[in-house]
């Protein structure tokens, strides 16, 4: 790829036209470069050239390099081309931007990032960049993602790992045909990954992860070292062990917090009341702040640190919770978990560091309680959508293993609401409602209520309301964080929705689902390429009650809807006596993975329903 700086690179005219569609940038070419030299020492190469097809391929023109004091960026090189491959600037290193990492929720950090763009916005044009970097450690290794986007095709990427003898590497590929090329080279191996002219990918929804559509290698040592600690990742149970001896001989209290410990549990006769007691003591008594110093990525602070200090992040809050349950008496479990709402993600049979939160297992004769000790409103026992229905490592006595945190079913998961409201001949509607969520269904309501301001909260709701022109009356929300076996949260909601019903002449036009329609239609997806993920299995009960104005009878009343799917149910009907209007939806989602090919089933599924919460009653008045 070396070429005289007259000589052009990477003319547009040059890309394969099918690689054109579908796609605001193409990856020319990149190489990642992997050269082992111990757990202590990895330097890598990454060289990649990217055309940028049009204004929103820009988020893919820009380059972003963290840096501490494990990760040593070494070099920095780049330069800009036009369409025909004429080079029009090179990077100078006082254009590279050099700035702390620390992010909003960080009290400290040494993390620091090496920015750049070229900021140009003549299209196409091409941006190469070329990062020369080291790191002190191997607990966590890179992994090559050629194509890591939608709309982003590929023209040629190839990752080179070298190997040295003795050094226990292995690897996971996905959507990669066959396995890596091997060549032997002094004193080691070089295993090589390549692929060319991959195509851009549309998005689809309610995919799973990435590597179900594009290729995808992960690397992960079975020795490894970070900082002075030394560790084994060849199976979980090792991987366990390495933190606990990271977190060996941090749970010692301050002996006023043991007093206290004594006071606060003298009384409780169970431990799951002592649980309780305790939770809600470092609830109040501490904060999340994210602490990374050093390593502190992987160890948390002490328990005494956070006694004194009255704050850290997720490693030393759970550190800190193990520390007052066991002075209680009672037998805890640091735990590893990738969290994120939806991101249940991850490689069972392939031990890598997969982690970026701490969260806390008390095992129990009957039950087992999870703590999520970053939160100071969370009831004991109970993970949301953050946490829950995922693979998670247990720091046990005998090391690490994997066991799954709670998955809530649907019934578990409610959204119940009672509508009554007053239509008037100008079509005004009138509404009071009350809605009781549960479970995860509650889990954004939980955090509004308790971190938004009052006129946050009707901002929020005003932003999910799908009404034309509507006041807010009152607006109020009710928390039963106790409730069991999930917390509730009940709304109280009053409001007026001017024009609500259309009148043309003597009839009025009247959609009797208020607040719970499906927002948008699925698309034909005739190329569906991936499987489909529903993530969450919940219920929706509505109930309706309009009183309509005097004197209208009903001239068109849809019929029953009842649809049956693998994907879930759902009923709707409306019955008009007198000049009362009740209409009743039930929908119950399943969650799971579904083979892309029944798609079309669940597009056929949600666009029913879309029409469906649409329906109209037509009433008429009669006359005088």
């Amino acid at each position: 790829m070396t070429a005289s700086a007259a000589a052009p690179q990477y003319p547009v005219s040059a890309i394969p036209a099918k690689l054109m569609e579908n796609a605001v940038a193409v990856q020319r070419y990149e190489l990642l470069s992997v050269k082992i030299g111990g757990t202590r020492d990895v330097r890598y190469i990454h060289h990649v050239a990217i055309t940028i097809l049009n204004e929103n391929g820009d988020k893919f023109s820009g380059l972003r390099q963290y840096y501490d004091k494990y990760r040593e960026i070494k070099d920095i090189s780049g330069a800009l081309y036009d369409a025909q491959g004429n080079q029009l600037r090179k990077l100078k290193q006082s254009e590279v931007r050099d700035q702390s990492a620390v992010s909003d929720n960080n009290l400290m950090d040494d993390g620091r990032m090496k920015t750049h763009n070229f900021y140009h916005k003549v299209y196409p044009y091409t941006v190469t960049y070329e990062i020369e970097y080291r790191n002190r450690f191997t607990a966590s290794m890179p992994f090559w993602v050629p194509q890591g986007s939608y709309q982003y095709a590929v023209e040629h990427s190839r990752m080179e790992v070298s190997v040295p003898e003795g050094f226990d590497l292995r690897f996971r590929q996905y959507q990669y045909a066959g396995e890596p090329e091997q060549k032997a080279e002094k004193g080691g191996k070089l295993l090589v990954w390549e692929v060319k002219n991959i195509a851009a990918m549309l998005e689809e929804p309610y995919t799973g992860p990435l590597r179900d559509r594009s290729p995808i290698v992960y690397l992960a040592p079975g020795k490894f070292s970070f900082a002075d600690y030394d560790g084994d990742m060849s199976t979980w149970e090792n991987f366990g062990r390495f933190q606990a001896q990271l977190n060996q001989g941090r749970d010692v209290l301050p002996a006023s917090i043991k007093s206290t410990v004594a006071q606060l549990t003298a009384n409780a006769k169970t431990d799951t009341e002592k649980i309780r007691i305790l939770y809600e003591y470092m609830q109040k008594n501490t904060r999340y702040i994210s602490i990374q110093l050093g390593i502190g990525g992987w160890q948390p602070f002490d328990a005494t640190y956070v006694a004194s200090k009255g704050y850290g992040d997720c490693k030393a809050l759970a550190n800190y919770m193990k520390s007052l349950l066991a002075e209680a008496g009672i037998r805890s479990h640091y735990t590893l978990v990738h969290a994120g709402d939806g991101e249940t993600d991850f490689i069972e049979d392939f031990t890598s560091d997969q982690f970026n939160h701490i969260i806390l297992c008390v095992p129990g004769a009957k039950d087992t309680t999870w703590l999520e000790c970053t939160s100071q409103t969370a009831p004991a026992g109970y993970l949301g959508s953050f946490t829950n229905d995922r693979p998670v490592l247990l720091i046990t006595e005998q090391g690490g293993k994997l066991v799954r945190t709670p998955a809530y079913p649907a019934a578990q998961n409610l959204q119940h609401r009672i509508i009554t409201a007053e239509a008037d001949e100008a079509g005004n509607l009138k509404v009071n409602c009350k809605t009781r969520y549960t479970g995860l269904q509650q889990d954004d309501y939980h955090g509004m209520v308790n971190y938004l301001s009052k006129d946050k909260q009707v901002e929020y709701l005003k932003e999910r309301l799908k009404l034309p022109s509507f006041n807010i009356g009152r607006l109020e929300y009710t928390e039963r964080a106790d409730a069991v076996p999930v917390p509730e949260m009940e709304e109280s909601l009053e409001l007026t929705v001017a024009n609500y019903a259309s009148v043309t002449g003597k009839r009025l036009f009247i959609t009797p689902n208020i607040l719970n329609r499906r927002n948008s239609k699925l698309s034909d997806e005739s190329g569906r390429s991936t499987d489909i993920y529903l993530r969450m299995p919940y219920q929706d009960a509505d109930t309706v009650q309009i009183t309509l104005p005097a004197g209208y009878t009903p001239e068109s009343v849809f019929a029953p809807v009842e649809l049956a799917s693998p994907f879930g149910s759902y009923a709707a009907k409306v019955t008009v006596e007198g000049n009362r209007l009740l209409y009743v939806r039930r929908l119950e989602m399943k969650a799971g993975r579904f083979p892309a090919k029944v798609y079309p089933e669940l597009e056929a599924f949600f666009n029913q329903i879309y029409k469906s919460d649409r329906n109209r009653v037509v009433l008429v008045k009669k006359e005088a």
